[in-house]
């Protein structure tokens, strides 16, 4: 029989109560799978006092003022507010108004490390308070990295902690604290090992977490198999390249999944009309939906594309504004949504401008509850990655029968697989160098596929079917933490 085992989720996003991005999915996902294997589960996360309500969430005050020591000489009064991810799945949160309570954005504070630094504190003092003796400490991004280190150091005396083993999950390794990690002048480097700066010392905001987290984690995974190679080569290590490989004995790569419940057109109350793989011609009809609301001519039979993702370079928007041009002479529509760097978005607005019968651009920000409605609206879903450790968005859009164009980097190689007319096989369309001409010809062999209606209609079945949800990576993730548990813990 499966021993239970005892785990603690700490991020510093969770889905609902705060997002940015997809680490908040995954955090909110994991611990509810990991819940139905018949785990004992509780999460913990920042409590950003201008984004979460405690009357809207029903959360309960539990602990005030309580007092926790970063070092013998500074402190910090922290609050614990508890609610409910799932019946049975306590969430708990950590309050310090200055700290988390003065912005209306997540992040972007000039003393990022000081935050998460405290919170990573808290989180420990939270489990202790709580005395669940936990048997692992899943740690997500570099927010949380200094907890492995600190069960390793101060904390290494802990009654309550003393079982305890750390899988710290690396997201997206370009972020490894808060600084980009390449602006660091070479004498303000941290090399991992040193006792850290008191939080009045300035350089605090120099200390790389994920360094230390990798460096100090029993276990260390990444969000899939192909990612999980990458990173230990130099051009796509950010630098860790070579300690992640003196640790490869216990790096793995796990593949995200998504949420089959927040994401099915069967019951997507979002949608005009639901559908699942054995209905898809119902899917035109949120197609035609979606090209009125947007001011789009209502065409079924022009191919509409979409992205919807930050509008970052990482993301591909490098050559999406690069083939616009060429893209726009074609019988098409393109809808993106999604926020990100200034300068693709000028792009994004000029074109949006000059051609609104062809593309258009819209902020996610105020419209995030049109983003199913795109995937199940769409034909086509863009997603050409610099580089990408998973990528929820593409398997979001294969759930909702639009077939993605990605590059074949990091998750994009593993969760999607190249379209082949003759075998009747595939879920999408991959290229491999990072150019705007590679990129264009995957566009066009899509545009030429989807005019044979019952050869995509098929493909986009298939892309449906294609099981993506948390079950299988949760049973990979518990596999994962009884190594953990059996790990020697001096290597």
């Amino acid at each position: 029989m499966m021993k239970k085992l005892k785990i603690v989720s700490i991020s510093s996003e969770l889905a609902p109560f705060s997002k940015t991005g997809g680490l908040a999915d995954v955090a909110r996902s994991l611990p509810k799978a990991l819940k139905r294997l018949g785990h004992e589960v509780i999460a913990i996360t920042p409590f950003y006092g201008q984004i979460i309500s405690p009357k809207e969430y029903d959360l309960k005050l539990i602990y005030e003022d309580i007092e926790i020591y970063l070092n013998s000489e500074e402190s910090v009064k922290i609050n614990f507010w508890k609610g409910y991810l799932m019946k049975g799945l306590p969430i708990y949160f950590i309050e310090n108004k200055k700290y988390f309570s003065c912005r209306k954005n997540l992040y972007g504070s000039s003393h990022e490390n000081a935050r998460f630094l405290i919170f990573d504190v808290a989180a420990l003092k939270l489990i202790s308070l709580l005395k669940f003796s936990a048997d692992i400490i899943q740690c997500h991004d570099w927010h949380t990295g200094l907890i492995p280190y600190y069960l390793k150091t101060d904390f290494r005396y802990s009654k309550t902690l003393k079982k305890a083993k750390t899988v710290f999950t690396i997201h997206n390794l370009v972020f490894q604290f808060g600084k980009n990690w390449w602006e660091v002048p070479l004498e303000k480097k941290d090399y991992g090992r040193s006792r850290l700066p008191h939080l009045s010392n300035p350089d605090i905001e120099y200390i790389n977490f994920a360094k230390r987290a990798i460096l100090t984690a029993d276990a260390i995974n990444t969000v899939s198999e192909q990612y999980c190679e990458e990173i230990m080569t130099k051009g796509f290590g950010q630098d860790l390249h070579r300690i992640l490989k003196n640790r490869a004995d216990r790096l793995y790569g796990i593949i995200n999944g998504i949420d089959y419940k927040a994401f099915n057109p069967a019951l997507d109350s979002g949608l005009e009309k639901n559908y699942n793989h054995r209905k898809i011609h119902r899917k035109k009809l949120n197609k035609k939906v979606l090209q009125k609301k947007v001011g789009l001519p209502v065409d079924d039979n022009t191919p509409l594309l979409c992205a919807t993702s930050r509008v970052t370079f990482q993301k591909g928007f490098e050559l999406i504004t690069q083939i616009l041009n060429d893209l726009l002479k074609l019988d098409l529509q393109i809808i993106i949504l999604g926020d990100g760097d200034k300068k693709y978005i000028d792009v994004l607005k000029k074109y949006n401008k000059n051609y609104p019968k062809k593309i258009i651009w819209l902020p996610f920000s105020g419209n995030k509850d049109l983003e199913t409605m795109i995937y199940a609206g769409s034909d086509i879903f863009l997603l050409p990655s610099h580089h990408e450790p998973c990528g929820i968005n593409q398997l979001i859009a294969m759930r909702y029968g639009c077939i993605p164009v990605v590059r074949r980097v990091g998750g994009l190689h593993n969760t999607v697989e190249n379209f082949d007319p003759k075998k009747s096989k595939g879920t999408g369309f991959l290229f491999d160098e990072f150019n705007a001409e590679s990129f264009l010809v995957s566009i066009t062999k899509a545009l030429e596929s989807f005019k044979n209606k019952k050869s995509w209609r098929d493909l986009a079945a298939r892309a449906m079917k294609k099981s993506s949800s948390w079950e299988i990576p949760a049973k990979k993730y518990v596999e994962l933490y009884k190594k953990a548990i059996k790990m020697n813990n001096n290597k």
